[in-house]
């Protein structure tokens, strides 16, 4: 009897750890919903001034950073890219814009990376990033962010909301890596992926036509569904069907890079903890901050 007392007492602390370690998965997974990908510090919310907020639009008084919206013309084999940011920051506030044009050949393209930035208040969310690699040394970021207006703050809760339109950043490498390494002193991560080449010509087409497709249309920005990783994970699905399943590690982002590691999709030749430790560029960005091969250096 004793014996017997003292399974059914072990089962029922199992049930109750179970029990207890699904109420925290919820907890976890509704704060990283509503926290999600950031393109700027988080504040307390705040109100958003529009003539018509119900609708998405690109007639809005912009912070000078996002005003201008990057397209693409695409013919053949060439894409000519427009209004690539190249902001040369003093401060993360204090800033001059710039932006130049470029034409790419896709016979150019040699890699992607993928960019993960944790977050400091917590290891299980993160932004993410796509860098594109060309022949000669060049890199092109691209990066999905809320975009906001004039004086507007960043809120987890208003982009749950809809309360953001969407943009894809598309600048200089430079420009987004010092941004985060040396303004907002946060840790910027590098990965090498394993695409084919190929393949990786058939993503930069398609970040591409969505880069078109927002110019064209204005879409909300959503915490939950049209964030930083959730169009990388549909831009990768878009060229391999179904090579990124579904996951908690696509909501929980800080894991993102976790979770590619796991299917291939970057380099596992080290432990993934060595790897993590390798891919972190931020000492290497404030070395070479000024080097004319920036992008060439912070991945030695």
């Amino acid at each position: 009897m004793r014996d017997h007392g003292r399974k059914a007492g072990g089962i029922q602390a199992a049930i109750t750890r179970t029990i207890a370690m699904r109420r925290l998965s919820v907890w976890i997974l509704m704060f990283s919903l509503a926290t999600g990908c950031r393109s700027g510090p988080q504040t307390a919310a705040n109100s958003r001034a529009s003539a018509d907020p119900m609708h998405p639009s690109h007639d809005r008084r912009w912070q000078p950073t996002l005003a201008v919206l990057p397209t693409a013309k695409i013919k053949d084999d060439r894409i000519e890219v427009r209004n690539i940011r190249n902001c040369l920051y003093f401060t993360e506030d204090a800033y001059v814009v710039r932006h130049y044009d470029k034409t790419y050949r896709l016979d150019d393209i040699e890699s992607v990376d993928f960019i993960v930035v944790p977050f400091k208040e917590t290891a299980n969310l993160a932004h993410t990033m796509l860098s594109f690699g060309f022949r000669g040394g060049d890199y092109l970021a691209v990066s999905v962010e809320a975009r906001l207006e004039e004086g507007e703050t960043y809120s987890a809760w208003l982009g749950a909301a809809r309360q953001y339109e969407l943009m894809y950043v598309v600048a200089d490498e430079r420009d987004v890596v010092k941004l985060r390494t040396d303004h907002r002193n946060v840790d910027v991560l590098v990965y090498r992926t394993r695409v084919e080449r190929e393949q990786v010509g058939e993503l930069f087409v398609d970040v591409m036509r969505r880069v078109n497709a927002i110019a064209k249309q204005a879409e909300f920005y959503d915490t939950l569904r049209n964030n930083c990783t959730t169009n990388i994970v549909a831009h990768v699905n878009r060229i391999r069907p179904g090579r990124i399943p579904r996951s908690l590690s696509v909501v929980l982002t800080g894991h993102s890079d976790r979770l590619a590691y796991d299917l291939g999709l970057i380099d596992t030749a080290l432990p993934f903890e060595q790897a993590r430790a390798n891919a972190r560029i931020n000492d290497l960005a404030r070395q070479f901050a000024d080097a004319p091969d920036f992008s060439a250096r912070i991945r030695r």
